[in-house]
């Protein structure tokens, strides 16, 4: 799969993808990541990317000719890519949408800078995202985020297959508690069902867990949430408790 990273600073994009799980699946060719200087696209001597706002204002936008330039240009390069608009304004961007654009072929994030962008621009791109209800400097931080949940759920990228289906929301919920060695670590210990070796106990405790550290951390993640019969009553048990 390829990322490109349209920005101002492609500087920003290289460390974080060179070390770990990322990096590694770059190595063995599994996943392609690019950042491009906005600015290569800009015309005349000092390569401007912004203007002042009509209207007046506070600020600097950022101007539509080289970011549709741009646009254009790693659209013929990388066929059927999406372009994604880096934004506050965007729609939020979860696990759900990370498995759904690990579909994609390629994606294109277009990162701003100074007061925000040309609405014109907007024309261009297939989709905006957002990572959170604040502000940042820039989208290259929002890209990054969005690449790295991404690029985690391309087939092979993580060592085992079923690593990402265990994560917290991918099935709606927070994951349940890990544990490793000791069994004992200051005087606090591993739960006996983890030990035991019946997995199919084992699977019902971490399902339970799953319920009980959503509803204590996560309330919310509930509320449009598909859950069985048991799974129900589980959940009033619980809720039962915390009342008492």
């Amino acid at each position: 799969m390829t990322f490109d990273i349209l920005t101002l600073f492609p500087d920003m994009a290289g460390s974080p993808f060179a070390e770990s799980i990322v990096g590694k699946a770059v190595d063995r060719g599994l996943l392609e990541i690019n950042a491009h200087n906005l600015r290569d696209w800009a015309t005349g001597r000092h390569q401007t990317t912004d203007d002042s706002p009509y209207g007046g204002g506070d600020g600097m936008v950022f101007k539509p000719e080289p970011a549709v330039a741009a646009i254009r240009a790693l659209r013929e390069q990388r066929p059927g890519a999406k372009v994604l608009l880096m934004s506050p304004q965007g729609k939020r961007f979860d696990q759900q949408e990370a498995a759904r654009l690990a579909n994609e072929p390629g994606l294109i994030f277009l990162c701003g800078r100074y007061e925000g962008f040309d609405e014109r621009i907007r024309d261009y791109v297939d989709d905006e995202y957002s990572i959170g209800d604040f502000v940042l400097t820039g989208g290259e931080l929002a890209a990054m985020v969005m690449i790295d949940a991404i690029a985690r759920l391309v087939t092979g990228v993580l060592g085992s297959s079923g690593s990402a289906e265990t994560d917290s929301f991918s099935d709606g919920l927070l994951e349940y508690p890990q544990y490793t060695r000791p069994v004992e670590f200051e005087g606090k210990r591993v739960p006996d069902v983890l030990l035991s070796g019946n997995h199919a106990e084992i699977a019902r405790w971490r399902r339970h867990e799953q319920l009980r550290r959503t509803l204590q951390r996560r309330p919310d993640l509930l509320e449009d949430l598909e859950l069985s019969d048991m799974e129900r009553q589980t959940l009033q048990q619980l809720r039962d408790e915390d009342v008492k």
